[in-house]
């Protein structure tokens, strides 16, 4: 059976390298490691339909982000303005991420 694992945590800032949003980036907002699948902020927007609820009792149309395969996104550095692989190192005895072209903490 295969590990379901993936080189994204929530908050992570990426940048879409293939499908229609290419060159957009954004932060991380939840993880699907299951699935391989992440969802992007302002990134794969679809519209949803809504019922009138209690909550929202106009109902209506909803514009939401909706997962994309996590093939499809990369680990951006800020300070390189490029996308980096992540890579893991053991420093003080902790497993840590850290950037593949600069050798920063992520």
């Amino acid at each position: 059976m295969a590990k379901n694992k993936l080189h994204f945590k929530k908050g992570d800032l990426v940048k879409v390298i293939s499908g229609d949003d290419r060159g957009k980036k954004g932060h991380i907002l939840k993880v699907f490691p299951k699935t391989g699948k992440v969802i992007v902020e302002k990134v794969h927007l679809i519209k949803k339909h809504s019922k009138p609820t209690q909550q929202n009792p106009q109902g209506g149309i909803i514009t939401m982000e909706a997962p994309i395969n996590a093939s499809n996104v990369m680990l951006f550095n800020e300070k390189l303005n490029a996308v980096s692989k992540p890579v893991y190192q053991i420093r003080e005895g902790r497993r840590i991420r850290v950037c593949k072209k600069t050798g920063d903490e992520i």
